[in-house]
């Protein structure tokens, strides 16, 4: 078993707190049978900020995005904490939801998500593979280029 908090500490990710939702709706919800269901997180930096805006392609360059889907990657985490107290309890991440604001003829949604894959893969090894969907749209909330939301399996 991965030691979560070491592997983020190895990986210089503090997590941040968890940032408030823009709507009528909670973070992350735990069910009775063992799932976590997170939020659309946004790119929030470490001071509340977005780090970017705009639409990939147009705006923001896929580097800049990739970047972004690791913070929400990161505020995911944030959000499977505070739900469940501890992300040693962690025990796979099941799928990963990505929206990216795409320019009309932007089509490399799959690489801008990857910086959220590969941040669960980092962390949890083998348990942080998981299912997902890349998909490209006109504009998304607060004008970030990208959103992402998971599902997580926990002990």
């Amino acid at each position: 078993m991965v030691d979560v908090e070491a592997r983020l500490a190895e990986l210089g990710i503090e997590l941040p707190d968890v940032a408030d939702p823009v709507a009528d709706y909670v973070p992350a919800v735990e069910t009775s049978e063992g799932m976590v269901y997170v939020s659309g997180q946004l790119p929030l930096d470490e001071d509340g900020e977005l780090v970017a805006t705009g639409r990939v392609g147009e705006d923001v360059s896929v580097k800049l995005a990739e970047e972004a889907a690791f913070r929400c990657g990161v505020n995911i985490l944030a959000a499977v904490k505070d739900a469940v107290g501890d992300l040693s309890r962690v025990k796979r991440v099941v799928r990963v939801e990505g929206f990216v604001a795409s320019a009309d003829d932007f089509t490399r949604q799959p690489a801008v998500v990857n910086g959220a894959s590969e941040l669960f893969g980092d962390v949890f090894g083998d348990a942080g593979r998981h299912s997902r969907f890349a998909v490209g749209c006109n504009r998304l909330p607060l004008d970030t280029p990208v959103e992402i939301g998971a599902i997580i399996e926990i002990e």
